[in-house]
């Protein structure tokens, strides 16, 4: 059975890392997508889809499901965005989601959807860990070593500080 996840993944952190193991152990194969894969360089979305790739293809790679990472473009218009994704994916069976509105556009589609606890989300969570990378915090024990060598790879923490900077008129922080 082919199973399918997706997320920003903006980092791609340990709460992902969890759902993605809960998911392998009830699969054969496992689809993961990686959503709005054309934005990136703002401070909701930092990470090209390229990094994110990266990211999520080394963070999974010891798991015992084999697994497909796949850039998905937003599509802004729900009615047909699970037959986009099904156009941009291999076939799967099942879609695992919390989100209320994947959830439901899902189910609508005909698609079986499960759902599973969120881990630690009080901190595992992909605007805490960005908030923490702007202001200086400990970010890096959030996210797996492959994630954390990916960002500093690609200077990804100077990056959302650069992009976080406000104008000198004091205006808010840039999201370009």
């Amino acid at each position: 059975m082919r199973g399918f996840y997706i997320g920003r993944y903006q980092p791609f952190h340990h709460g992902h890392r969890h759902m993605v193991e809960e998911i392998a152990a009830e699969v054969d194969e496992l689809v993961l997508g990686i959503g709005s894969a054309g934005d990136s360089h703002t401070t909701r979305n930092p990470f090209t889809a390229g990094e994110r790739v990266m990211m999520v293809t080394k963070a999974v790679e010891e798991l015992d499901a084999t697994t497909y990472v796949v850039p998905i473009e937003d599509l802004d218009r729900n009615s047909v965005w699970v037959s986009h994704v099904q156009s941009m994916t291999p076939r799967f069976d099942v879609a695992y989601s919390n989100n209320p509105l994947v959830v439901r556009l899902f189910e609508e589609a005909g698609v079986e959807v499960r759902q599973s606890p969120m881990f630690r989300r009080d901190v595992l969570e992909g605007t805490e860990l960005r908030e923490r990378m702007i202001r200086g915090r400990e970010w890096a024990d959030l996210v797996p070593d492959p994630v954390v060598d990916v960002i500093r790879e690609v200077d990804g923490v100077e990056r959302i500080r650069r992009i976080a900077e406000t104008d000198s008129n004091g205006g808010e922080p840039s999201d370009l």
